[in-house]
């Protein structure tokens, strides 16, 4: 593919075609996003979310970026361990999906420095940060290679990016991941959410998504010294970690 064209999920389109349509998917999804995750995944997510934190340890004090960080899950658990000497700043480029994890946030008792910005161009200066995260989201960003790159760039030396995203299940489950992810998603999203197409989307757009190991290459080719990566649920979802020395 060239640079001038993306995927939204199956189609080829251009890049900012792709961008107008992720952003009406989400801008559709947000007020029951909370509500789907659990039920797709029957709760699995908050158990790999927890995992992700866990893989990059975060510490009292630190500076943590969360990209496409939607309804705050992954910033409100990066808060609890940076403490009040710490900071999280809570981004998304989606408004809607912003403005949900803010209010989410906010009747927790966390106020966060919260911005919309874009994940291939971000509004901050380099080695800002400590930890920068992107949790679900790296599927949907238009250029994925310049999110990875514009997160090398923001990370101090020590730093470490973290990346939690559905990737390639173990062969043997295929058939039956597929059956889920094609019948029960889609059918799950119009009675819940009345949105089927968004979660058609969604299991084509993991299908397209780069694997394991790609998505360690691309990692790697963005200027990231040491790069792993944990399957959780048999590759339903993998955890990378890439570091920065």
């Amino acid at each position: 593919m060239t640079d001038d064209r993306a995927q939204f999920g199956y189609e080829t389109v251009t890049p900012e075609e792709k961008t107008r349509r992720v952003r009406g998917v989400f801008d559709s999804v947000a007020d029951k996003y909370d509500v789907m995750n659990d039920l797709m995944s029957v709760g699995l997510h908050r158990l790999w979310k927890r995992f992700a934190i866990g893989a990059v340890r975060p510490r009292p004090g630190q500076r943590i970026l969360d990209l496409a960080g939607g309804t705050g899950d992954l910033a409100r658990l990066f808060a609890a361990k940076v403490g009040a000497s710490g900071t999280v700043v809570h981004s998304d480029i989606n408004h809607a999906m912003l403005a949900a994890g803010r209010d989410k946030l906010i009747d927790r008792g966390l106020a966060l420095p919260t911005v919309q910005c874009n994940a291939e161009a971000l509004p901050f200066a380099d080695r800002a940060f400590d930890v920068v995260s992107i949790a679900f989201g790296l599927r949907n960003v238009t250029r994925k290679d310049r999110a990875l790159a514009e997160m090398r760039r923001v990370l101090r030396p020590g730093g470490a990016a973290l990346v939690l995203e559905f990737s390639r299940v173990a062969e043997p489950l295929a058939p039956i991941y597929d059956w889920y992810s094609f019948n029960v998603l889609p059918r799950l999203g119009k009675l819940v959410a009345h949105d089927d197409a968004s979660y058609r989307y969604l299991a084509e757009s993991i299908r397209v998504h780069p694997d394991q190991a790609a998505l360690a290459a691309m990692m790697e080719q963005a200027g990231f010294d040491k790069v792993e990566f944990h399957n959780l649920t048999a590759g339903v979802v993998a955890v990378h970690v890439g570091r920065v020395y």
